[in-house]
């Protein structure tokens, strides 16, 4: 292919991802290409920038991506961090997580296919040069029949300094504890957790772990791939973890992910998660979105707390504010349309009933997605029923055939206490949807509208008015195309 065949491609690529409707605006997005997987992995803030590779797929096989920011909105896309190459013992690169080791050297830790977990380090400022340990694999996939097997997998590790020496976490099931003097002489210590949350079924594996302290808590982040983003807030003891309270992060219908995270200089733990796409692999030329980032705190009785990062807030164009007294049905807010859109609410029921908000909805209510709070069930839901007049792509992320069936909502709990009023945060991204209720609880949804005029936006309340003050902005993108 010459030059300018070159550039006429990529000219006419651009083009098409532009044009694409469902392609997010302001979250971190695949340049090009179906990523699948898209695990955000090797997060690591070093010399004033944000650091994040993604899995993503060439004719190597599996590669780690690599992208830096300096505020957590606009990438810069880097040389690949990890590719399989000839003479390589790795035939793919796999998660796993980034860290400084105890001679203040950048290493990640990687799960290499076909061989085990293994090791690269960097030394560069910018951190695009990376070296394969030459003792790949620290720790390789048992064989079958071997005593090791029935032990742990050497799969989805999570690498870090303590007191001295180092210690990882290898996922599966069950999730186990290594730990070595050097970074070449790893030896196994034992089941990661002492026990199990009850509220956990016995086919849910421990995969892409992330373990950090919060507060006078240690926090796990994890999947289940048959139930996707989770969280284990609990204590590490003597190279174990003891779990007090475990919260789901996604349900049935639920696109939220493998997670990874980072501590920035001011001691926040910012995280990510890998918001599958719903749609089949020829409807785009692209494939691979995060979750913004969010912030975790810990909150009263080992809860967590999440937010959206502040940096958002440098996004907004004003649209406008209001507190309005809403009637039983659909309240239309007329100057706020769009698919790229914050709104901040706070509502106050005056009786029972269900309220809530209607986003993405054309005028005649053809398609339209439904935001629910019911305080009597304790529930809000994100109801996609007729979120788009395609046929339905919203389907349960499992590994058991027997679950994966087609949804109409995605229903998360969520409890008021006594007294408190509902506070939403909603970010819509095109196709994207993350909704944060009382800084507690996050749902994320993607949504296929597939009418242009599928952008009105509506204060809902059922059996009873409802108060709603409220405020909307318009969000600038950041993506280059």
């Amino acid at each position: 292919m010459t030059a300018a065949e070159l550039i006429q491609a990529q000219r006419e690529l651009r083009a098409r991802l532009l044009a694409d409707p469902h392609r997010p605006l302001w979250h971190f997005v695949a340049p090009e290409g179906w990523c699948m997987p898209f695990d955000p992995n090797g997060a690591l803030y070093w010399e004033g920038r944000y650091h994040l590779c993604t899995i993503f797929q060439d004719e190597r096989g599996h590669c780690w991506g690599h992208a830096s920011s300096a505020d957590l909105l606009h990438w810069r896309w880097h040389p690949p961090a990890l590719a399989p190459e000839p003479g390589d013992v790795d035939r793919g690169i796999f998660s796993g997580n980034a860290f400084v080791n105890l001679a203040g050297q950048p290493t990640l830790l990687y799960h290499g296919v076909g061989a085990g977990n293994c090791l690269a380090h960097s030394s560069d400022h910018w951190l695009e040069t990376w070296t394969k340990a030459p003792h790949n694999p620290i720790v390789p996939i048992p064989a079958p029949d071997s005593p090791a097997a029935a032990l742990y997998r050497s799969w989805d590790p999570h690498g870090w300094t303590q007191d001295g020496r180092y210690r990882a976490i290898f996922g599966g099931q069950p999730a186990t504890v290594f730990a070595a003097r050097e970074l070449d002489q790893w030896q196994y210590v034992g089941p990661l957790l002492t026990t199990e949350a009850a509220e956990v079924d016995d086919f849910e594996d421990l995969s892409c772990p992330d373990l950090f302290q919060l507060g006078d808590r240690h926090v796990l982040l994890a999947i289940s791939h048959a139930r996707g983003c989770r969280a284990y807030v609990g204590d590490w003891i003597d190279d174990a973890f003891v779990p007090r309270a475990h919260h789901r992060m996604n349900w049935p219908g639920g696109v939220c992910f493998a997670p990874e995270s980072l501590q920035d200089p001011t001691g926040r733990r910012i995280f990510w998660a890998w918001v599958l796409e719903q749609r089949p692999p020829d409807e785009a030329l692209w494939g691979g979105t995060l979750s913004l980032p969010r912030v975790l705190e810990l909150g009263p009785g080992d809860t967590l707390r999440i937010s959206p990062a502040v940096e958002l807030q440098q996004l907004r164009r004003w649209i406008d504010a209001q507190g309005d007294r809403v009637a039983v049905g659909a309240t239309p807010l007329p100057r706020v349309r769009g698919d790229s859109l914050e709104l901040s609410l706070r509502y106050r029921p005056h009786g029972a009933g269900r309220y809530g908000l209607r986003l993405r909805a054309t005028p005649d209510g053809a398609e339209q997605t439904d935001l629910w709070y019911d305080h009597a069930a304790g529930t809000l839901t994100c109801d996609v029923a007729r979120a788009s007049l395609a046929a339905s792509p919203y389907r349960t992320f499992v590994m058991r055939e027997q679950d994966n069936h087609p949804v109409t909502a995605q229903v998360a709990p969520f409890k008021l206490a006594p007294g408190e009023e509902l506070t939403l945060r909603v970010f819509l991204d095109r196709s994207l949807l993350e909704v944060f209720a009382n800084h507690r609880q996050c749902l994320t949804q993607r949504l296929y509208p597939t009418r242009p005029d599928a952008l009105e936006v509506a204060l809902l309340a059922e059996q009873s008015e409802v108060s709603v003050d409220w405020t909307a902005w318009e969000m600038a993108p950041t993506n280059a195309w």
